[in-house]
C-alpha cells in the first residue's frame, strides 16, 4: 500500500491544476531530502515534472526547481539530457522575454550541460525573438540572452548569470571550444569577446562562469595568437584587471604594463573571491605555453602583478598557481612544450551548481 508521500507524488501528474498545485508544492522540500521517491515507476514523476515545465507559472517554478535538486541524480540527470524534446522546450522556453522562470531554466541547463551528450546544442535551430536579435542557432541566442539580459534588461525576472556555468561546462569539449573562437556570421563577432566583459561583473556567478569558460577555451592553444591580438580577442587586461589591487609599482613596471592596468584608482581591489584568482591564474598559465604568450607577459610587465597578488591573497591555491606562473615567467627557455597544458587540464574540477 502506498505511503501518503508516494500518493503525494503521483498527484502531480492529476488532472486538476489545483492538485497538481498543492502536491508539487509540497513536493519541493522532498526533493533534496527524498530525491528516491521521484524515482518511482521507472522515473514516472520525472516525466510528469518535464510535462509540468510548461504548465502554469507556479507550477511550472516548483516543476523546474525540483528538476534542479533532481539533476545532481546521474539516472535522472541521462533522463533530462537525453530528451530531445524535453531540450526543445526549455530553449523556446528561456529565450521568451516573458518567461517568469528564465533564471531557473538556466540553473537546469547549467546542471544538464555536466552531460556529456549536450554538446549536439551547436546543431541545435529555433526562431529567436525579434527583441533578441540573434540567429537561428540556439547556442547564438544563449549567448545574446546572457550579454543583452544581464541586470534584468531583456527579461525583468531574470538576468541569466547562470547561462555563465552552462559556458565553462560546455567548453570543456573541443567543437564548443571552437564555436567560441570562431566569427559569428550574422553579427561579426567572436563569441569569447562577449564574455571577457564579465570578468569583473557584481555577479558573482557570472564572473566564476565567464572565469572558467575563459579557461577551458584557452586549451586551444593554437588560437592563442588570437588571444593576444588587440583587434580580435585581445584577453590579457580582461584576466589581469581582476587579479590586481591597488598597490604601487615602480616607474619602469607601470609604464611597461597594458594601458588598461597604469594609473588604476587607489580603491581598486581584487576579486574578492580567490578561486576566481586562481581560475585566471591558470588561464594565464595555459596562455605561456607558446614563447611568444611568455613573452608576451614579461613585456607587459605581468610578473610584478603575480608577485604582488602571491603576497596579498591569504590563499593556498592562489599562490601555487601564482609560484607555478612565476617559474614559467623567470626561467630561461626551453623547447616547446604542452605539457603544461595536459598538466592543468589533469587537474580541473567540474563546476556544480546547487539550488
Amino acid at each position: 500500500m502506498p505511503t501518503e508521500l508516494e500518493e503525494l507524488v503521483g498527484f502531480i501528474g492529476h488532472p486538476n491544476p489545483q492538485i497538481r498545485q498543492v502536491a508539487i508544492e509540497n513536493l519541493v522540500p522532498y526533493s533534496t531530502a527524498q530525491p528516491v521517491i521521484f524515482k518511482a515507476e521507472k522515473l514516472q514523476p520525472v516525466k510528469n515534472l518535464k510535462i509540468l515545465v510548461r504548465d502554469h507559472p507556479k507550477i511550472s517554478e516548483h516543476a523546474v526547481t525540483i528538476l534542479v535538486n533532481l539533476s545532481g541524480d546521474q539516472e535522472i540527470l541521462e533522463a533530462l539530457a537525453t530528451d530531445d524534446k524535453f531540450l526543445d522546450v526549455l530553449f523556446a522556453l528561456i529565450v521568451k522575454q516573458e518567461e517568469p522562470n528564465a533564471n531557473l531554466l538556466a540553473m537546469l541547463l547549467a546542471n544538464l550541460a555536466k552531460w556529456e551528450g549536450l554538446k549536439s546544442i551547436l546543431s541545435r535551430k529555433q526562431s529567436a525573438p525579434s527583441e533578441l536579435g540573434s540567429d537561428d542557432l540556439v547556442m547564438n541566442q544563449l549567448m545574446d540572452l546572457f550579454v543583452k539580459g544581464q541586470d534584468g534588461t531583456y527579461n525583468k525576472k531574470a538576468d541569466y548569470d547562470y547561462l555563465a556555468y552552462v559556458f565553462a561546462d560546455l567548453a570543456k569539449h573541443a567543437d564548443i571550444r571552437h564555436f567560441f573562437l570562431d566569427t559569428q556570421k550574422y553579427d561579426g563577432v567572436i563569441p569569447v569577446t562577449k564574455l571577457k566583459v564579465f570578468t569583473e561583473h557584481k555577479s558573482d556567478i557570472r564572473r566564476k562562469g565567464v572565469a572558467s569558460t575563459i579557461k577551458n577555451v584557452a586549451f586551444e592553444v593554437p588560437s592563442h595568437p588570437s588571444f593576444f591580438d588587440e583587434s580580435k580577442i585581445d584577453i590579457l587586461p580582461y584576466i589581469l584587471l581582476p587579479i590586481t589591487g591597488s598597490e604601487e609599482y615602480d616607474e619602469e613596471d607601470t609604464f611597461g604594463m597594458l594601458p588598461d592596468l597604469q594609473l588604476l584608482p587607489p580603491d581598486k581591489q581584487r576579486d574578492s573571491d580567490t578561486s576566481i584568482i586562481q581560475t585566471h591564474l591558470e588561464t594565464l598559465l595555459l596562455l605561456t605555453s607558446t614563447r611568444e604568450g611568455r613573452e608576451l607577459m614579461r613585456q607587459v610587465k605581468v610578473y610584478p602583478i603575480i608577485r604582488e597578488t602571491h603576497s596579498r591573497v591569504d590563499d593556498e591555491g592562489v599562490r601555487e598557481a601564482c609560484d607555478r606562473l612565476v617559474q614559467v615567467l623567470m626561467r630561461d627557455e626551453e623547447p616547446e612544450t604542452t605539457e603544461r597544458v595536459q598538466e592543468i587540464k589533469d587537474d580541473e574540477d567540474d563546476q556544480i551548481v546547487e539550488v
